[in-house]
């Protein structure tokens, strides 16, 4: 008597499960697709600056031609040279030469038997589209190479921030770990003071900071883009101490025990688990430096020789304004260092900034 039962509960239960199934597929297929359509919008800007470095420059005032680098196709026949357009006929859209051209009537070779007769097309050769073919113009990336002088601009800037990027991680370590492990009187005012100068305009400072860098001599030199990065900044700090307080302080406390001096448990105990926050804290300054414009266009602008490649790009596409091509290239050139260590270092760097939230001090 209890077969009957089981039976329809079973279907039951059988049928709720596809229904969930069907929905958990539906909901996975959305969030998946709203995601590519946002990744899509977002790098579009790139992709265009990439397919435009990759043009040349009579393609981009031809009308009609296509989005991706390409150059008009022709036939060379005879000696001559013969513009290829797309032609309607009767067994669809054809690429075809055009050998003789006509008000009404024009004629065409095939290009893929020219020694055929030409083909006589009823119509104005006007209207047609031109054919083209794909022609990425690499001399774009080696013309700006040598205009720019690449390899000067390159150095430059990765010294900045490779120099920079290392005052930013030895002065604001120390002080996470501070924040993160000291009982300091007033430590918590100290920590507020600190967070509040995010607050604090940069033009506010640009005056005073500039006039005691020129009173120095510093000004037409790297000092004033470096020496500031060895005393810390809120942002980084605040990211570091909040990792700082995801470690167990019992961790602390067993290697003060076995006779660890604060320096040599910050070395050996806090830091080997703290990469995620340093790589973090790392790429942000790092992309900081490489895109930063207006500070070395203030110490930096009667230096030519010392310039990164932000300023040197600026006045590169003031030069050749008229030739989009090659502006496009530079840029593309600038953006290859960073993107690829974004990609090499995405999962430390979500991962830090992830954990950067759940610090809380005891």
């Amino acid at each position: 008597m209890a077969t009957p039962t089981r039976i329809p509960l079973a279907r039951a239960a059988s049928s709720a499960r596809r229904r969930y199934l069907v929905t958990e597929s539906t909901r996975s297929f959305t969030a998946t697709f709203v995601a590519v359509v946002l990744l899509a919008a977002f790098l579009s800007p790139m992709l265009r600056v990439t397919m435009t470095a990759l043009k040349t420059d009579e393609q981009l005032t031809e009308p009609g031609a296509p989005l991706w680098p390409a150059t008009p196709r022709t036939l060379t026949y005879e000696g001559e040279e013969y513009e290829v357009y797309e032609v309607p006929t009767e067994t669809g859209v054809r690429e075809l030469a055009l050998f003789k051209k006509g008000r009404q009537e024009s004629q065409f070779i095939d290009p893929a038997n020219p020694d055929a007769e030409p083909i006589t097309w009823q119509g104005s050769w006007r209207t047609l589209d031109r054919g083209w073919e794909l022609a990425p113009a690499w001399s774009n990336f080696s013309r700006v190479w040598r205009l720019i002088d690449y390899p000067r601009l390159m150095f430059n800037t990765v010294a900045l921030a490779v120099l920079s990027s290392i005052g930013v991680l030895s002065s604001c370590i120390l002080v996470a770990y501070g924040f993160a492990r000291f009982r300091i009187p007033g430590k918590g005012f100290l920590f507020t003071l600190l967070i509040a100068t995010i607050f604090l305009p940069g033009a506010v400072t640009l005056i005073p900071t500039y006039t005691i860098f020129v009173k120095l001599g510093w000004v037409g030199t790297w000092l004033p883009l470096i020496v500031p990065t060895f005393f810390a900044n809120a942002y980084d700090v605040f990211l570091l101490r909040q990792f700082f307080l995801t470690i167990p302080r019992e961790m602390d406390e067993a290697a003060m025990m076995d006779g660890a001096s604060p320096l040599r448990t910050l070395t050996s105990v806090i830091l080997p688990q703290s990469w995620p926050a340093i790589i973090a804290v790392t790429i942000f300054h790092f992309v900081y430096a490489w895109n930063d414009f207006f500070g070395p266009l203030i110490y930096l602008s009667t230096r030519q020789d010392l310039i990164p490649i932000s300023l040197g790009l600026a006045r590169f596409s003031g030069i050749h304004d008229t030739e989009p091509t090659l502006i496009a290239a530079g840029t593309v050139l600038t953006l290859i260092i960073p993107v690829v260590i974004f990609i090499f270092t995405q999962r430390f760097l979500l991962q830090g900034v992830v954990l950067t939230g759940t610090g809380v001090e005891k």
